[in-house]
């Protein structure tokens, strides 16, 4: 099986709305979702296959099965698979929090950091996010503001359009804000060191953790200067690289290319709908869908009206 579409793990997070259910065509009967988990190994959230031979395993026994070779050759250099791939509806603000890179995290919680990015899938008028620092702070007033509730009048707060793009370097203060529709691609870590989270309370009463000082340890604390630039892709570092796929229908309907031994292919689907084929297998996908395309599949062919991520290591 060279073509894999794949079933998310979800969750139900306090702050979730409806649109990944009404939009996106997610399975799930309960109250609200915030996340999908499209293409994942964690343990904490794993994707399964959708159909086939191997229907209702997860990715990571699918893997394990086939080989580590369906993976690609840029694999080799990650003990685990390296990237997680979620939809986010945040019908309400997400916590604001960070994340610590590899070294930090390894050292401290057995897992990989999180450098991540965010594509904004669609947003509602005046959506916005935080990111990074309006000014340099100091870790003293950092804390002193985590603790009194003040630390958004410091924060660089962005309003966003669809289609934006955020990479988030590990140490990045950050959060999203309500009536965005986000795709995260991020690496296969599920560390979040939260600092603000409004004084909420969860479905039991009780306020939500912070972990200030974790947090304080691992936090960058100047501005950000500016956004890399990433041409000709949308995202790349030593962990993914992403590039945007649309097709119109027209002018540009079909796609031909070749998938080749270095790497998988991951594609989320954000709009519209089409049909991939490679040898003798033939896919359809609609918006919502994550397909698995693995390492050395040869030369595919792609048709339809959609917009979708693409994801390779």
């Amino acid at each position: 099986m060279a073509i894999v579409k794949l079933c998310p793990s979800y969750k139900d997070y306090l702050w979730g709305g409806k649109k990944l259910i009404t939009d996106f065509y997610k399975e799930y009967d309960g109250d609200v979702l915030a996340e999908s988990w499209e293409l994942s190994c964690h343990k904490d959230g794993p994707s399964y296959i959708a159909a086939g031979e191997y229907a209702g395993e997860t990715l990571e026994q699918y893997i394990i099965m086939e080989g580590k070779k369906i993976l690609g050759r840029h694999a080799r250099k990650f003990s685990k698979f390296p990237v997680l791939i979620k939809f986010i509806d945040a019908a309400e603000d997400l916590s604001v929090q960070v994340h610590p890179g590899d070294e930090y995290a390894i050292k401290n919680e057995n897992q990989y950091g999180k450098t991540e990015m965010w594509y904004v899938v669609d947003c509602e008028e005046g959506a916005s996010l935080y990111y990074g620092f309006a000014r340099e702070v100091s870790t003293e007033e950092l804390e002193q503001r985590i603790r009194d509730n003040t630390l958004l009048e410091v924060l660089n707060k962005i309003y966003v359009k669809k289609g934006d793009v955020l990479f988030i370097e590990p140490g990045t203060i950050h959060a999203i804000g309500k009536g965005n529709v986000i795709a995260e691609i991020q690496q296969n870590s599920n560390v979040t060191y939260r600092v603000y989270d409004y004084g909420r309370k969860d479905k039991n009463g009780k306020e939500r953790d912070l972990h200030i000082e974790k947090a304080l340890q691992v936090t960058r604390r100047i501005p950000m200067l500016r956004q890399k630039s990433f041409e000709p892709h949308i995202a790349s570092c030593e962990y993914f690289t992403v590039d945007k796929l649309v097709l119109d229908g027209g002018i540009m309907k079909r796609m031909c290319g070749t998938i080749d031994p270095a790497t998988f292919v991951s594609l989320l689907v954000l709009e519209g709908e089409g049909v991939i084929r490679a040898g003798k297998e033939e896919l359809t996908f609609r918006k919502g869908d994550s397909l698995f395309i693995t390492a050395d599949t040869g030369n595919y062919e792609m048709e339809g009206v959609c917009e979708i991520l693409v994801t390779t290591l």
